[in-house]
C-alpha cells in the first residue's frame, strides 16, 4: 500500500522510537502530525519532517488527558481533512520491586501507557468507520509477553495493551480497520531498565529505534486485505 499523502498520527514521538517511526512514515510521503508533551521536542522533529518533504502538523499532547487526546483529533481532522493511521507509540516506564515501587508512578504507568491507548482509538476509530479503512499500531513490548524483577507495573500494562489491542481488532476489523500491536524487546534508545532485563545490551546487537519504525511501516504498507495482527521484534543474534 503507498502511503504518500496519508495522514498520520504518531503519540510520543518528539524522541526515540515514535521520532524514528515518524521520519520513516515522512520518507514515505505520508504527512504526519507530531504528538508529545514537549513542544521544542516535536517542532524539532517536524521541522526535520519538513526537510524530507511532506508537510508535518505538531500538536502538544499529553494521552492520558481526555481534552489534550480529542483536541489532538479535532485538529488533525481540520488540518488535514482525515486519518489514516494511528501510531499509540507513547509510553513511559519506571522498573522497580513492587514494595519499592511509588502508587504515583504505578499510575503514571497506566494513565499513558494504556488509558492513553484507549483514549487515542476511542477518539480515532469513528472517522476510520466513516472512511471503511485506517491502521491502528499499538508499540507494545516483550515485557506484555515475560516477566521481570522490577518490572511488575510496567509488565502489567504491557500485557494490557496486548489484551486491549486484541479486543479492539475484533470490534473494528469489519470496517476494514486493522489493528497491529508490535512488541519489541530491547530497542537502543536508553529508555531505560527494560533495556537491561529484556535482552543483552551489546553495542550493534539490538534493534534501533529505525529499525522498530522499519517494521511498523511495513506492517502499515501490507496489501489491505492483509493483517499482521501481532509482532515480537527482537535481536537476530544476541552477544553476551
Amino acid at each position: 500500500m503507498e502511503l504518500k499523502d496519508k495522514v498520520a498520527i504518531v503519540t510520543g514521538s518528539g524522541r526515540g522510537i515514535g521520532k524514528a517511526i515518524a521520519l520513516a512514515l515522512a520518507r514515505e510521503g505520508a504527512r504526519v502530525v507530531v504528538a508529545a508533551r514537549t513542544l521544542t521536542e516535536i517542532n524539532a522533529v517536524a521541522k526535520e519532517i519538513e526537510a524530507v518533504g511532506t508537510a508535518a502538523f505538531p500538536v502538544r499532547t499529553d494521552v492520558s488527558q481526555e481534552f489534550d487526546v480529542n483536541m489532538l483529533v479535532s485538529k488533525t481532522v481540520q488540518k488535514f481533512g482525515a486519518i489514516d493511521i494511528l501510531i499509540n507509540n507513547a509510553g513511559v516506564g519506571t522498573f522497580a520491586k513492587v514494595v519499592d515501587l511509588a502508587a504515583s508512578e504505578f499510575d503514571k504507568m497506566v494513565r499513558v501507557n494504556m488509558r492513553g491507548v484507549f483514549l487515542c482509538a476511542r477518539a480515532v476509530v469513528p472517522h476510520m468507520v466513516q472512511k471503511n479503512s485506517g491502521d491502528i499500531v499499538n508499540i507494545a513490548s516483550l515485557a506484555g509477553r515475560n516477566a521481570f524483577v522490577g518490572g511488575a507495573a510496567y509488565c502489567a500494562t504491557k500485557w494490557g495493551l496486548i489484551g486491549f489491542s486484541r479486543c479492539l481488532m475484533l470490534e473494528v476489523r469489519t470496517h476494514n480497520i486493522r489493528v497491529i500491536t508490535v512488541c519489541p524487546g530491547s530497542v537502543d534508545t536508553g529508555f531505560g531498565g527494560e533495556r537491561d532485563s529484556l535482552a543483552p545490551r551489546s553495542s550493534g546487537d539490538i534493534p534501533r529505534a529505525e529499525d522498530i519504525a522499519r517494521v511498523v511501516v511495513d506492517a502499515v504498507r501490507m496489501p489491505r486485505n492483509v493483517m499482521v495482527s501481532e509482532m515480537d521484534v527482537r535481536p537476530t543474534n544476541p552477544k553476551p
